[in-house]
């Protein structure tokens, strides 16, 4: 049984539907903080199977060891966590409380245990911080974070590392996610954040239906093509085709260390108005959005070198900016109607 955690969550609800698929037995747990249980239904129409699923909160360590206890976990995908970087800044002791405590509750519990529990952890591109160049490899420098968001993926990261080192029944990979967008080809699971979205296509999307009066650009003064932050977007099934291969690596003992990282993304970057232009394009829409001041936790830049995760993991995104833009607005669609 693979645990996944914070697995209703966008990228988690698409990973599980990838290992279903795989015919994989999957336990999510998920504390509903950012999520709906209404997305295992998504989950089983999707793929004609439904996930195991207990609510609890990752934080308390005795319902993370009565987890372990009452099933025999053979793998962790650990996604639970609060995301936005924005947010982040605004309330730093709830970022690190969160996104440290139950990783270091499960981290707790493989100790005890003598099997071999392969585990990936759900990171970031944010951990580079301002890149010194692009595309950005695995090899870049590790700066200080520009927001508490980055800085808790840049920690997990080193608690894993000295974790491998110190636990012979513990080897991990750690995915870098660029910027995952999109939604499930059926159309039956997608992104849905509580409240106002802290990413960009959602807000776009959002925007389009009239949720939002306005989309507000954070920036056009950038040191870019157009003056607006570049990112690497991926689409989200993409994304979670990766975690199969990562699993499968891990499952196999392929690794030629206990602790390796991946970046995940495309390769290349788009600005925000070009994300704003792929939409307009899909859609037939035009989009009402206004320039904003930049917002803190930002970075110029970032996009993936993916040389290391097509060599190593096999693996390669297929999709484009369009395809994965229109999957979103799909997806955004169906939910309003």
């Amino acid at each position: 049984m693979i645990l996944v955690t914070g697995g209703l969550g966008f990228i988690g609800a698409h990973t599980t539907a990838a290992l279903l698929e795989k015919n994989q037995e999957v336990l999510i747990a998920d504390d509903l903080s950012n999520s709906s249980k209404e997305v295992l239904n998504g989950i089983e129409r999707a793929t004609g199977k439904k996930p195991s699923f207990v609510e609890l909160d990752l934080k308390n360590k005795t319902e993370v060891t009565q987890l372990f206890n009452n099933h025999k976990i053979q793998g962790i995908i650990h996604f639970a966590a609060f995301k936005a970087v924005g947010e982040s800044v605004h309330k730093p002791i709830e970022y690190y409380e969160n996104n440290t405590v139950p990783l270091l509750n499960l981290l707790l519990e493989i100790k005890k245990s003598e099997r071999k529990i392969p585990f990936i952890f759900s990171s970031s591109c944010t951990v580079y911080g301002e890149a010194n160049s692009l595309p950005i490899t695995e090899e870049e420098p590790i700066k200080p974070a520009q927001s508490p968001y980055g800085n808790t993926k840049q920690i997990g990261e080193e608690i894993l590392l000295d974790a491998t080192q110190a636990l012979e029944n513990l080897n991990v990979i750690s995915l870098r996610y660029f910027n995952p967008i999109g939604a499930h080809p059926s159309n039956e699971i997608g992104e849905l954040p509580l409240g106002t979205p802290q990413n960009l296509v959602p807000f776009i999307t959002q925007t389009a239906v009239g949720l939002h009066k306005q989309l507000t650009v954070f920036g056009n003064d950038y040191p870019t093509p157009d003056g607006t932050c570049v990112r690497d977007y991926i689409h989200v099934v993409d994304l979670a085709k990766a975690h199969i291969a990562a699993l499968e690596r891990l499952e196999n003992q392929l690794g030629d260390h206990s602790y390796e990282v991946f970046n995940l993304g495309t390769g290349s970057g788009n600005s925000v108005l070009e994300v704003i232009a792929s939409f307009e394009r899909v859609s037939g829409l035009k989009l009402n959005y206004t320039i904003g001041p930049r917002r803190n936790g930002d970075v110029i830049a970032a996009y993936a070198d993916t040389q290391k995760a097509e060599k190593v993991l096999g693996w390669k995104a297929k999709q484009t900016l369009d395809q994965a833009i229109a999957s979103a607005w799909a997806w955004e669609q169906k939910i309003r109607s």
